[in-house]
Order: structure tokens, then sequence, then C-alpha cells
């Protein structure tokens, strides 16, 4: 059986986007998914300078369109990756009854950046602009994943 993951960001236009790139590039065996808590951006493809930072480390995001969480994710994922605790909570907020799949922090997987606890959240570049920065964080979380789920370093 396959391993099934999904990222969970505010709008679906950054932050977990780039993280289904990412995984999906270090882990081809595996399905990945994004979806955000909002319905901001239904549609529509990640947020043009998310792109270019990422096609600038060879990561093409131009087929995703963003789509919102729901419960039904909770039946297709194996588990669920959110990029911030208010996501977390969201996320959380929509799981049915009887549901056991995890939810966890992605940064969880990235204890390298800031110690033992690691770092609580990937930043929104579409309001911090640090795009890259959250690349590279998503880079450490995404390799850390890799690691915890046996499929190489």
């Amino acid at each position: 059986m396959t391993t099934r993951i999904l990222f969970v960001c505010l709008g679906n236009i950054c932050r977990s986007p780039a993280a289904e790139g990412i995984a999906r590039s270090l882990m081809p065996g595996l399905a990945f998914d994004s979806a955000g808590t909002s319905g901001w951006h239904l549609g529509e493809p990640p947020y043009g300078p998310m792109q270019a930072a990422s096609a600038r480390r060879g990561i093409d995001l131009s087929g995703l369109r963003a789509r919102q969480v729901s419960p039904e994710d909770f039946h297709r994922f194996d588990l669920i990756l959110a990029m911030d605790s208010d996501n977390r909570d969201e996320i959380e907020a929509l799981r049915p009854a009887g549901s056991d799949t995890p939810v966890r922090l992605f940064t969880d997987y990235a204890p390298e950046i800031a110690g033992e606890s690691g770092p609580d959240h990937v930043p929104d570049p579409y309001y911090t602009r640090d795009f890259d920065g959250a690349l590279d964080l998503i880079e450490a979380a995404a390799l850390g994943l890799k690691r915890a789920l046996g499929t190489g370093g």
C-alpha cells in the first residue's frame, strides 16, 4: 500500500504546494497532495513568487491547483501535515468521529533547524516575502519526513 500524505496551509498557494512538490521530488514512490484551510484561492495555481522560487530549485509547481481541506481527507490520507498550529487546529475541527488519522506539524520533522523541539511553524511567505527561507525549512522538514518514513536519507 502506498503511503498517502496531505500538506495543509492557509490558502494552498505557497507553503503546502511547495511541500507537495518537494516531497514528490524526494519520495517519488509515495502519494502527496496539498490543500488549504481557507477557500480563498480555490482552483488557482500556486502564487507566482513561490513558483519562481521553487523553479530555481528544480521544483515545478505549475500543474498544482488550490483546493480546500475537507473531512473526507481524513479517509483519503494516512498522515496530514499542517504548516502551523492555526492550520492544525482548523484541520482537527474537521475531524470526523472515529477517525484516527494523525495530524501533525510539518516542522516536527525538522528538529535540527531550531534544536530539540524544532521550529513550531513554516512562516507564510505570502506575508513575510521570504520564499527562499520558507523553502529551506520545507526542504529540511521533507528530508526529515523521508527519514522518518524509512525511505532513505
